[in-house]
């Protein structure tokens, strides 16, 4: 064939692979470092020829080659990452697949996964990485992070939810601020019977909210698991991986996989990196934490670590009132912040029990003084 025949060979290709992508021009250009893998480095070759197989240019590093594949031969894994982070740099891949990397404080990748009960795409903010230091503001970021990964990926108007962990109700009023302010962010709405924001274990199995937001070690478990339920543990054979690294002003593309991940994963999470090249996730980020800090992002922050910094004041002693039938529940309160809640409904002369539901900590309250109650508690900030 002569290379003006391969040049227009070529050409009919990119517009097939772009008429079945919905994308156009040149193919994103992927490096994979293959060495590591549990399942050996056949099982990441595997998963290059599929990736390739659907219009993106892998570039394998590792020991093997295979036709259609450009190698790029390393000893180890080791020299392999050394590489794979040169290439990067270099701008001479768009992005890489690898199995493990060192991000700085602030950023943190996530993942996507398919959910076992409708096969439905969910994202996982975060799955490996540290947004923050702080567990509360770290989940407030992550929020951001997936909606930022969501858009990146096709979906216009991502729903959030927020996973019934330590923290979530503080989350969840830090972010309805950012809204309230003017940052657009959809809510999810749980599939149990009580509704709201917060999600449930079904709603994650269902995959209720585009972007479920959790804690970055919880959100580490999730992926493994929906990736390997049918599998026993041993080898994830179904979703995207651990996902992209996120961070306000991180400009590299850097997708995780786990060493027990299976070709379909690999290969997903190569294709995830393709599709995140093509809609420009880096533009999407930058345009969402501009709106994010126009909203007020950094000063809902910042009065999280000044509450946080003030020292606790002398332990007042509040008196009992009379007790009383208590039947009404009033939810969104965080375990730690329970037993304060309780005394400021004593100090205002209500009379109040702890509690703990299936859907979290919880105040019991008499049904006449539920309304009040809640005015207190919203006063004092335990609720939203």
């Amino acid at each position: 064939m002569s290379n003006l025949e391969k040049t227009i060979a070529n050409a009919f290709l990119e517009m097939a692979q772009g008429l079945e992508s919905g994308s156009y021009g040149k193919k994103p250009r992927i490096a994979l470092t293959g060495m590591g893998s549990e399942h050996g480095e056949e099982n990441a070759m595997k998963a290059a020829v599929m990736a390739a197989a659907k219009g993106v240019e892998v570039v394998y590093i590792g020991s093997l080659e295979h036709e259609g594949i450009e190698t790029v031969h390393v000893q180890n894994d080791e020299e392999g990452h050394k590489k794979m982070e040169e290439m990067v740099d270099k701008g001479e891949v768009d992005g890489a697949v690898t199995m493990h990397f060192p991000f700085p404080i602030g950023v943190s990748t996530v993942g996507r996964v398919i959910t076992p009960a409708k096969g439905k795409e969910m994202f996982i903010a975060t799955t490996t990485g540290t947004s923050s230091t702080d567990r509360i503001e770290g989940m407030i970021k992550n929020a951001i992070y997936g909606v930022i990964a969501a858009k990146a990926s096709g979906v216009e108007k991502p729903t959030v939810g927020i996973l019934n962990v330590d923290g979530a109700r503080q989350t969840e009023t830090a972010l309805k601020q950012l809204a309230e302010g003017g940052y657009e962010l959809a809510w999810a709405t749980s599939n149990r019977a009580d509704g709201g924001s917060v999600m449930r274990g079904n709603d994650v199995l269902q995959g209720t909210p585009d972007v479920l937001v959790t804690d970055s070690l919880t959100g580490n478990v999730l992926v493994k698991m929906m990736s390997s339920f049918m599998t026993g543990g041993s080898f994830e054979a179904t979703g995207f991986g651990y996902g992209p690294g996120i961070g306000q002003g991180y400009k590299k593309l850097i997708m995780i996989v786990s060493r027990a991940s299976g070709a379909p994963v690999i290969a997903g999470a190569i294709e995830y990196a393709a599709q995140l090249v093509r809609n420009k996730v880096f533009e999407i980020s930058d345009n969402e934490f501009k709106a994010a800090n126009a909203a007020g992002l950094n000063a809902i922050l910042d009065a999280r670590k000044a509450a946080a910094a003030k020292p606790a004041a002398a332990a007042e002693e509040v008196k009992m009132p009379p007790k009383e039938v208590v039947t009404a529940e009033i939810a969104g309160i965080e375990v730690l912040d329970l037993e304060d809640a309780v005394a400021a409904l004593w100090k205002a002369g209500i009379y109040a029990e702890t509690g703990m539901g299936c859907t979290g900590p919880m105040v019991m309250i008499s049904e006449a003084n539920e309304e009040k109650g809640r005015e207190i508690l919203k006063a004092a900030g335990y609720i939203g």
